[in-house]
């Protein structure tokens, strides 16, 4: 009990097409691939943005360390 078959999944299909027709349900999957790939594209700007951030992070931080290091040679000199 709970396994949904192929013949049940059939008889769904068939059911949600006569209730919506080919047209809307074909222009319900084109809205879905749009919206899909509009997030995929969202996601690897933020993927991106995220990158550059830790980037510039990183080097913030070497160019820190070397300030520091260069200050504790002047005083050591």
């Amino acid at each position: 009990m709970g396994n949904i078959g192929w013949v049940q999944l059939l008889i769904v299909a068939v059911i949600v097409l006569v209730i919506f027709g080919s047209k809307k349900l074909r222009n319900l999957g084109g809205d879905l691939g749009t919206s899909v790939k509009g997030f995929k594209k969202a996601m690897q700007k933020e993927e991106e943005t995220s990158a550059q951030a830790n980037v510039e992070s990183i080097d913030t931080k070497e160019k820190s360390a070397e300030e520091t290091v260069q200050s504790k040679d002047k005083e050591q000199v």
